[in-house]
């Protein structure tokens, strides 16, 4: 290409109309949740990458799946989400991640509200995960025996406590068990696991009038929360739950991480992976903040007392 013709290219592209020079491919970000759509926030997601600059029906488009507490369509859904070839991936959920991480290693994966993903083998380590998955924790080790001395604390006579999960969708269960086995020794109660599957083994958990009980991080737990709390308000026993939505519906306390939070934080990370870093370099982190939520109403119908200092320190009293 002689002079002339280059400037004439030139030319042709100045006169082009602004809208068509910005224009950039709508890149796809593919979300797989555990749990159902409203309790994690689509609507927050796609907000929080707005305000980063990727907007829907403009530069991006979001795949959303979920399997609403239940795990088994979780393979399939993974399936669908990337056979339309996303650019990234956000994974909600421990389960999210398991399915994802054996159909991809180069695309990347963002997990998000997951319980230790060294042990279970997501990552390599927290500060350099490696491969293609990074992402935000929900739990640190000192929380699940915090739970447990939370419970003893408003129920000082307490002496038995059944700590409920499913196995299907919480496999990082025994990791908690641990840390509260060992955190019983101390405060001299015994610890009961109490696994739970479907609506006919969480209402067994109403005829358990000896103990309290103890909610393991699970988005089973949260899809079925409305039986749960049936059958623990049956059972008239204290309960301490992972998340303050239980306690919002009738649950007694919880202390728990910010999922809204994460969320936020996770889309960061996506915000970056779009624009070119690498999962690889990008370290993943534990969760910063955590919030106790107490409902005043419930405890009353229990005839649990709860501390002035207990209720000064909660971010959320419900009357």
């Amino acid at each position: 290409m002689n002079r002339r013709e280059c400037l004439a290219l030139l030319g042709m592209i100045a006169a082009l109309p602004a809208p068509v020079l910005a224009q950039q491919p709508t890149r796809r970000l593919g979300v797989l949740s555990v749990t159902a759509d409203e309790v994690i926030g689509q609507a927050r997601l796609a907000e929080t990458l707005a305000a980063d600059g990727w907007k829907e029906q403009d530069n991006i488009k979001i795949d959303w799946r979920s399997g609403a507490g239940d795990r088994a369509p979780i393979a399939r859904l993974a399936d669908e989400l990337i056979a339309l070839k996303p650019d990234v991936l956000l994974a909600i959920g421990t389960p999210s991640v398991e399915e994802l991480r054996q159909r991809t290693t180069t695309i990347p994966i963002v997990f998000a509200v997951v319980t230790d993903p060294v042990s279970q083998g997501f990552v390599k380590n927290l500060a350099h995960p490696g491969g293609n998955i990074t992402g935000f924790t929900d739990y640190d080790g000192p929380l699940a025996g915090k739970w447990l001395e939370m419970l003893t604390q408003v129920t000082p006579k307490l002496s038995r406590v059944l700590v409920v999960y499913n196995p299907a969708t919480a496999p990082f269960a025994p990791l908690m068990l641990r840390t509260i086995e060992d955190a019983a020794r101390t405060l001299h109660v015994t610890v009961e696991p109490a696994p739970v599957h479907d609506a006919a083994s969480i209402a067994g958990l109403a005829a358990r009038k000896d103990c309290g009980l103890l909610i393991l991080p699970d988005f089973f737990t949260m899809a079925n929360r409305a039986h749960l709390l049936a059958a623990i308000n049956e059972a008239r026993v204290p309960a301490v739950f992972w998340s303050r939505s239980f306690v919002e519906a009738g649950g007694l306390m919880s202390y728990s991480t910010d999922s809204a939070e994460q969320l936020r934080r996770a889309a960061n990370y996506i915000d970056r992976i779009l624009k070119g870093a690498r999962p690889a370099d990008l370290p993943v982190q534990n969760p910063t903040k955590f919030e106790l939520a107490v409902n005043l109403k419930t405890a009353r119908a229990l005839g649990v007392t709860l501390s002035p200092g207990l209720l000064a320190i909660a971010n959320d009293v419900i009357e």
